[in-house]
């Protein structure tokens, strides 16, 4: 009868080990194995042999559901778009999978994408809308290529290291720093640079609960038809829009609570936003249409003609 496992987490000379019973009663394995560039896929005896490196035994471990090996390689395309070439997800950037950074990345890489692609393909919009997807989404990936990569280095077993990594344990104990490291690590403060202006222009659009004239509802709710929204929190009817009728939703409604944002925490209360089908705000206003227009364009293609 096979020993009983050592339960937890711990770190060696070789790295990071775990063991975890799992709620359906199987054991989530981590094991750090001593030689990397594998060429192949892992099997059961692999993970049988990194066992018995770590703990002298590998507990008997059969009947494997999943098994998977990563390493803390990380690499950026140098461009998204060449041509009709478009990257995304992880053909665009790869990295140590902390925090599940990845996923969040792809995904809003896919998102940021989709509605551009689909404006082009439908000659709404110039092909040069394009070139906004690398030059919102690169920098974000570069963000979280070095996060993942400082993370990485805070597992080294070394001494100089766990001081450190104490150290940022009690920075991490302050309101502060915490609430910045979780818009980083939730890609919650992503800032597209859409020049300046408003706090929330360039950033993500608060989920807030609005009350409309027939009706009460979420901003997110108005995005789910992946059309571009200028939402306007003044007087109704002041902003027109009707050259863009056709692709841009404009609703009236009132908010009345705090504007605050991840990292940045509260904010001035807008009159207006264009909010593009991504979630992001493109243009905020105050009581004139100032800028509305540029923006219009820019981001939805030149005005109806009919």
């Amino acid at each position: 009868m096979a020993e009983e496992p050592e339960w937890g987490r711990r770190r060696d000379a070789i790295g990071v080990q775990s063991l975890s019973r799992l709620e359906d009663g199987a054991v989530g394995v981590l094991v750090t194995e001593r030689q990397v560039g594998h060429a192949t896929e892992p099997t059961l005896r692999d993970l049988s042999e990194a066992l018995i490196a770590v703990y002298g035994t590998d507990y008997g471990i059969h009947s494997p559901t999943w098994i998977s090996r990563f390493t803390d390689m990380t690499r950026q395309a140098a461009a998204y778009r060449d041509r009709r070439v478009l990257l995304a997800g992880d053909a665009a950037h790869v990295h140590a999978p902390d925090g599940g950074q990845g996923l969040n990345t792809g995904v809003q890489d896919a998102v940021n994408l989709g509605w551009k692609l689909a404006q082009v393909v439908n000659r709404t919009s110039p092909e040069s809308l394009l070139d906004t997807y690398h030059a919102e989404r690169h920098p974000v990936a570069a963000r979280v290529l070095r996060n993942t990569m400082a993370q990485v280095a805070l597992r080294r077993p070394a001494e100089r290291t766990k001081a450190l990594r104490d150290t940022i344990a009690e920075l991490l104990s302050l309101d502060e720093p915490r609430k910045r490291f979780a818009g980083m690590m939730s890609g919650l403060d992503i800032h597209y640079d859409l020049g300046e202006g408003h706090p929330l222009l360039g950033r993500r659009m608060p989920d807030l609960d609005l009350v409309t004239p027939n009706s009460q509802l979420r901003v997110f709710t108005l995005l789910h038809d992946a059309r571009p929204v200028l939402l306007n929190l003044g007087e109704p009817g002041c902003f027109d829009i009707t050259p863009w009728a056709d692709r841009v939703q404009s609703i009236d409604a009132k908010y009345v609570g705090a504007w605050e944002l991840p990292a940045l925490g509260a904010v001035t209360a807008p009159t207006a936003v264009l909010i593009r089908p991504d979630g992001y705000v493109a243009w905020v206003g105050d009581k004139t249409q100032l800028g509305l227009v540029d923006a219009l364009m820019t981001w939805f293609g030149p005005p109806s003609s009919e």
